[in-house]
Parts: C-alpha cells; sequence; structure tokens
C-alpha cells in the first residue's frame, strides 16, 4: 500500500464541517516530498524473547499458563536461563514500537516512514533491538545508557499459551534533556506529521510527551495517545488528563474505556457514550475535534467524531485459526496510524486496523508476513 503521487501532491480544502460530512482527516498541513519520519512514536522499547518451554520452567518461576506480569527479582535469571536452554525468537516489542512498526509493513515503502524513540541498555539486548528495528524498516534512534540493562519481554510458549514477563529495566529511563531535546532528534520530531505515544509512557516521561504534545497542536499535526491499560486510566490519571488537551485520536479497548469513563466521573458504563464523553472533553488545538477510537475484541470497533459514533465489524475468524491475541490492539493501531499517515478516509484507517489485527493475531508474536495484503 503506498503513497502515490497524486497522493503526495494533492491540496484537500477541507474545512471541519466539510470533514464531518466525508469523514476525512483533516489534511495534515501540506505532506512534504521527504515521506520517511513523517510517523514519530516514542515510547517503551523492549525485546521480545520468545520460547517453547515446559511446565517445569513455568513452575520454577512460579508462573501461570496465560498471564501477564511485571518481572520480580525471583525471576531474575529466568531471561538468561530462556536465552541458554531453549530455542529462543527475537522480536523488537514494546506496545508503541510495535504500532510504529507495523504501520511501516502496511506502508511497505518507501523505508523508515517511522521514527521511533525510546531508552535501551548498552548491551547485547539493545543491540539486537536496533537490529531488529532495522529489519522492520523502522528509523530507531534509541537513548542508549549504562545504568540499566534494555528491557525485555520474555514469552514462555506452552501449547495454546503465552507466560509474558516482562522486565522495563532501561525503558524506565528515557530523558527528555539526554535524548528527545538534543538538536538532531528534535529534527525528526519536527519532520513528522502523524504522533503516537502509548500511555504506558506517562509512567516514564510525561515532559518527554508533553514536548512533543505542544509541538502537534502548535503546528496543527496530528497526536494520537493511547489509553493502554485500566492502572494508566488510575492511578497516572494526574499524568493523562495533562496531555488529554493535545490528543486529536484517542485510542484504547473496552476495558480501558471503561475504567477511564469511570475515573472521568462519566457515570455511564455504555462504551459509545464514553467515546462521546471523551471526545467533547477539552481540547487546545480547535481546527481539528478529536477523534475517539475504541476496540472491543471481536466486536465492532467504536469511533466517536464530531456528532456521529459509528461501529464497524470486526474481520471474522475461526477461534482455531487464532494464535496469540497478544498485541492485537498494537496491530490494530499500527494499521489505523498506515492510515492516518497516506490521509486514508477514517473508515479505511478503522479497515486497516482491523486487517492488520487479523494477520497478527494469526501468528505468534507481534510478527507479520513479509507483504500485506490489504486493498
Amino acid at each position: 500500500m503506498k503513497l502515490t503521487t497524486e497522493a503526495k501532491g494533492k491540496k484537500m480544502t477541507c474545512e471541519n464541517s466539510k470533514c464531518k460530512q466525508t469523514g476525512k482527516v483533516q489534511r495534515i498541513n501540506e505532506v512534504s516530498d521527504s515521506f520517511p519520519n513523517l510517523l514519530f512514536g516514542m515510547g517503551n522499547p523492549l525485546l521480545d524473547i520468545s520460547a517453547v518451554v515446559d511446565k517445569d520452567f513455568l513452575d520454577k518461576y512460579g508462573l501461570k499458563p496465560n498471564d501477564q506480569i511485571l518481572a520480580e527479582d525471583k525471576h531474575k535469571a529466568l531471561f538468561e536461563e530462556l536465552v541458554k536452554k531453549f530455542k529462543v525468537e527475537y522480536h523488537a516489542g514494546g506496545a508503541t514500537q510495535n504500532s510504529i512498526k507495523i504501520a511501516q509493513w502496511m506502508i511497505q515503502e518507501p523505508h523508515k516512514v517511522g521514527t521511533f524513540f525510546g531508552c535501551i541498555g548498552n548491551d547485547k539486548f539493545g543491540e539486537i533491538l536496533k537490529q531488529k528495528a532495522e529489519e522492520a524498516h523502522v528509523d530507531a534512534h534509541y537513548y542508549e545508557q549504562d545504568k540499566e540493562p534494555t528491557g525485555t519481554c520474555a514469552a514462555c510458549i506452552t501449547g495454546d499459551n503465552r507466560s509474558l514477563v516482562a522486565n522495563l529495566a532501561a525503558a524506565n529511563c528515557y530523558k527528555k534533556d539526554k535524548h528527545l531535546d538534543l538538536e538532531e532528534n528534535w529534527k525528526l520530531v519536527e519532520k513528522a506529521k502523524v504522533y503516537y505515544i502509548a500511555g504506558f509512557f506517562l509512567t516514564v516521561s510525561l515532559e518527554s510527551i508533553l514536548k512533543v504534545a505542544k509541538h502537534a497542536s502548535e503546528n496543527n499535526k496530528l497526536f494520537g495517545l493511547n489509553l493502554s491499560a485500566p492502572f494508566i486510566c488510575q492511578f497516572f490519571k494526574d499524568n493523562l488528563m495533562q496531555v488529554m488537551p493535545y490528543v486529536d485520536v484517542l485510542f484504547g479497548n473496552e476495558t480501558e474505556a471503561a475504567t477511564f469513563g469511570k475515573e472521568q466521573g462519566f457515570e455511564t458504563k455504555d462504551i459509545k457514550e464514553i467515546a462521546k464523553k471523551a471526545q467533547a472533553l477539552p481540547k487546545v488545538n480547535k481546527k481539528r475535534q478529536r477523534i475517539v477510537v475504541f476496540t472491543q475484541g471481536k466486536d465492532g470497533t467504536i469511533m466517536a467524531q464530531s456528532d456521529k459514533i459509528e461501529t464497524f465489524p470486526v474481520i471474522e475468524i475461526d477461534p482455531k485459526d487464532i494464535v496469540d491475541t497478544n498485541g492485537a490492539g498494537d496491530a490494530f493501531v499500527g494499521g489505523f496510524l498506515s492510515g492516518l499517515a497516506q490521509e486514508q478516509q477514517l473508515d479505511q484507517c478503522v479497515k486497516a486496523g482491523h486487517y492488520a489485527a487479523n494477520v497478527i493475531i494469526r501468528r505468534a508474536g507481534c510478527t507479520f508476513p513479509e507483504k500485506p495484503d490489504f486493498k
């Protein structure tokens, strides 16, 4: 799915009223000829280490067959043993990086449409992460430091189950003044037209998010944020609501949406109503109205824009064809972002998101075939 010369050069004189009728994303200023680095992401980079293990391995580290946890002291030796004892596969991971990677895959060419910032360790896993990002044609610019090792996520596979153990480590060490503020890095931020950050990064560097969000707002570019997890909506509510006025596209799933609605005192459990109320929250850039997109697993995806709320059915899939649902949300966002980057109609962005998610849940991890089959 390439951006045609016509799409690059055409001008959209779309006022808000017309955008409401057509469902188009308001023109992102001028699309520059230098299409690389048009999409910018910032978040927690993790090296996914995946391997088929046995029950004894799970029992040794107190793991459940199908669970997601943060690593504790008792899991420190797990990662090294996983690499030594089993045949492992490495993938560049982390929520935002996954979405940027998927968007790049959907767009295909040119390479390095997506830029990614995050913090890694100066170590072997960091080198693998850089290599994997390069293989995915993502323009990753990592802040490298020696205090903490590269963040990892162990995917311990037993049958159809995957026990995930995440060790954020270096991902927690991102510093605005040491990386984002550097002239050569900030130039990459300025080059972008579409921005995306998962809510997980609100726990790491609020000041970095705000700097990027304000830049997007002041220059009438698109800034997207994901609620990411119920605990973000609950325990990092203040950080989240500092960023919300700059959010043009808000993503989340039904569980996150319900928690967000409860924490915001919306007094409704209806996901459509929560989307509508989230869409109407105060916004700094008045030139474009907020779009809210809530996925609901196998149920339809809800999108609120202007005074319209729509539900889009997902692609049907036989349950026996589902290999791994982890990463489905990241993949949906990646597909959606690929549409935004190419100035597609919003319903086409949702369609691209559904396609990407459908591909990813048929495979182990957030992986994909060489080329997408999406039209």
